[in-house]
Parts: structure tokens; C-alpha cells; sequence
């Protein structure tokens, strides 16, 4: 088994896994923290069937290579991946997951004239790469703003969400009622609805499209009786503590964010968090993708899914966020296990590190905040109005 990573700057991470072998041939494996747009499925198994065809091609001395052969091999599958994955992938791209492979390829123990060869390849198209970083957000970095402050207002006006503070349940009912809400919304069978709530128990909660194994030490989750779950939208693994997290659901009818991309429809609905917390004292921005950060770190992360209309109903954008108040830096550093490429863009290496939890910023009690919330997200829609 082999296997290859890349972090795209500001972007997400993604892994090619190759199991198999010259004799039996190779089948590829791609997962990582991206997203996907809705009705995207098949998409991810197209990429690995691409990249599966390839593999046959290489020639018997392809450990002899030179920076050109890996290039021209480079430029042709990431070609064949940009029209297969096409726009479907937020956060990642075809140049990435061919790059991914290339690494995969020398990193399962390849002679060292192949890996010499490979970081030749790799210097030559660097400077691609930081065109690509250029264009893209990094770290803890303000992201731009892409939608205004009174459109946005308008948008949440017109959804007039109902606001349920939630009973504490466990992690995988959780992830159950989410799904049943973003289905009800979407049916027309609920109105738009903003659910704050608590967990019952520790858990870490793992992106769609991510390697459980490859991403959260599983015996020490056992060992501390923290449960390992699986949310239905893509993104990296989250760390989750009672008492010590922030967790909401937004279910918004899809003609609510009609017209609005990935990345405003992160900045519409995660808007109204940033005056709530400005209210308690905290300074927090949007950064990169999808993170909810401060100067110091990141204080959460958000994910999204889109749920399809059945018969009359509107469909449904389901948008949760995770903030962290405070933080058990132990079973943090423990318990989830990025990867030196993951972290290759952060300022800091290490996930504990990067944390930012909002009691670091405001004495507010965590029922505090979420009763600021309540009341900012009450108010949000009244154009020209902040508290």
C-alpha cells in the first residue's frame, strides 16, 4: 500500500491511497477534508477509475524516471481528473489529486533515484503552486468579504428561522437529526430552523470523504470514551467535548441562498454568529473556506449539505458549525492526528496549537453565548440593525 497527500494553500487536504501491485495491478483511493456539491456521488468514483486506468500505462522502468517523465505523466492524468471532477470538489481539484498520485507512486518505498526525481518534478512546478497559493486564503488569514452585510440581512429576513435550543444527545443521534431535519426542511414538512445544541458525550466527529483511520488515534478514542462518528458532509475531523463546544444547525430552504456560491453561502450563514460574538467580546473573522477564526486561531469550523427538493418542497442547504469555548488540550493532541502535509500551510504544526477556544477571549460563561446567539440571531434580519 501506498500512499500520497497534498494540501492545497488555503485549501483542503487530499490522499490518494494505491493498494496492490505490479503483478495484480494498482486500485486508487482517494479521500481527504474537501467537500462536494450536492448530487456529486459518483464523481470521486469516475476520479479513482481514471486514475486506475493510468496506472497500467507506466512503463517497467518507471522507478527510472526523470523530472520530465513524472511532469508529462503529472499533466496528462490531472488533465483527465479536471473533467471528470469539474467544479464538484470544493477545496480540492484534479491538479491535486495528480499530484497525490505521483507522491503515492514514490512514497511506498521506490528507489532513490525515483524520489530525486520526483522532488525535481515537484521544483518545476512549484511556481504553479504558488500561483495557486497566491489566488487562495491560508490559515488564520481574514478571508474577503463576498456578500454584503445587507444582503445578507435581507436573505435571513426573508427565512425567518425558528430557534430551538436543543436537548444534549449522543454523538451518532446527532448526526441522525440532523439528517431528519435537513430532510423535513427540504420536504417543506419544517420551517427554516436554527438549532443550538449540546453533546452527551466526548466524540470526534469525521468529514464524509476522510479516512477515519488515517485521522483520529482509535485506540485512545476507546480507551477515553470518546466516540467516533461520521457526519454526512464533508471537511476535516472535529474534536467535541460537553460543555466545552458550541454546536448549531442551520436548515435553510434552498431559495433562501438562490444565487450564492459555496463559499458566500458559508459567509451568509455564519454572518449573524460573527455579531454574536463580537457581542460577548470575542474578535473573530472568516477564514479560508470554511473556519471561524481570530488572530490568535481557529475557534471552529463549519460544513455544509445540500438536501434535494421531494415534490413541492424547496430543498434544504444544511449548514452546521462546531466553535470550541474551551479546550481539553490533552485529548486533543491525543486523539486526532493530522498529517505534516495538513498542517503545511498553518503557521503553527501542531492542531492543539491552532485552537483558539473563546474563553480565551471573554469571561461570558458558555450559556452566556448562547444566549447572545438566540438574541442575535432574533434581530439579524432587521436591515441596519447590529448589536
Amino acid at each position: 500500500m501506498r500512499s500520497g497527500e497534498v494540501k492545497i494553500p488555503g485549501g483542503k487536504l487530499v490522499r490518494v491511497t494505491l493498494q496492490g501491485d505490479e503483478v495484480r495491478g494498482w486500485h486508487a483511493t482517494i479521500d481527504g477534508d474537501f467537500f462536494m456539491e450536492a448530487n456529486a456521488g459518483s464523481v470521486l468514483g469516475r476520479a479513482q477509475s481514471a486514475i486506475d486506468a493510468h496506472l497500467p500505462e507506466l512503463p517497467d522502468d518507471w522507478e527510472h524516471w526523470g523530472s520530465a517523465d513524472y511532469l508529462a505523466f503529472y499533466r496528462a492524468l490531472s488533465g483527465e481528473l479536471r473533467g471528470v471532477i469539474g467544479d464538484t470538489l470544493i477545496g480540492a481539484n484534479g491538479e491535486a489529486i495528480a499530484l497525490a498520485v505521483v507522491r503515492a507512486l514514490v512514497g511506498g518505498g521506490a528507489r532513490e533515484s525515483a524520489q530525486t526525481a520526483e522532488r525535481e518534478f515537484e521544483r518545476i512546478r512549484e511556481a504553479r503552486a504558488t500561483r495557486q497559493g497566491e489566488r487562495a486564503q491560508s490559515g488564520d488569514e481574514p478571508a474577503p468579504m463576498l456578500i454584503g452585510l445587507q444582503d445578507a440581512k435581507r436573505r435571513w429576513a426573508r427565512m425567518n428561522p425558528q430557534t430551538v435550543v436543543d436537548i444534549p444527545r449522543m454523538p451518532a443521534e446527532q448526526m441522525q437529526v440532523d439528517e431528519l431535519w435537513a430532510t423535513q426542511v427540504a420536504n417543506g414538512e419544517r420551517q427554516a430552523t436554527l438549532r443550538i445544541w449540546d453533546w452527551a458525550a466526548p466524540a470526534v466527529v469525521c468529514g464524509k470523504f476522510q479516512s477515519i483511520a488515517d485521522e483520529v488515534d482509535l485506540e485512545y478514542a476507546k480507551e477515553h470514551g470518546i466516540e467516533v462518528v461520521r457526519r454526512d458532509t464533508g471537511g476535516g475531523a472535529m474534536f467535541i467535548e460537553p460543555q466545552n463546544t458550541i454546536t448549531y444547525s442551520l436548515y435553510v430552504p434552498e431559495p433562501v441562498v438562490a444565487g450564492l456560491d459555496a463559499r458566500q453561502c458559508y459567509q451568509f450563514c455564519d454572518m449573524w454568529l460573527l455579531e454574536a460574538l463580537a457581542a460577548c467580546g470575542v474578535r473573530a473573522h472568516f477564514a479560508g473556506l470554511n473556519d471561524i477564526a481570530s488572530a490568535a486561531g481557529k475557534i471552529g469550523g463549519a460544513a455544509e449539505r445540500r438536501f434535494p427538493a421531494s415534490g413541492e418542497g424547496p430543498g434544504c442547504l444544511l449548514h452546521h458549525d462546531t466553535l470550541a469555548y474551551a479546550m481539553n488540550t490533552e485529548h486533543l493532541q491525543h486523539v486526532l492526528r493530522p498529517s505534516k502535509e495538513k498542517m503545511s500551510d498553518k503557521a503553527v504544526k501542531s492542531a492543539s496549537k491552532r485552537v483558539d477556544p473563546m474563553n480565551s477571549q471573554t469571561s461570558c460563561t458558555r450559556a452566556q453565548i448562547v444566549d447572545c446567539m438566540l438574541e442575535t440571531a432574533s434581530r439579524f434580519g432587521v436591515v441596519g440593525n447590529t448589536i
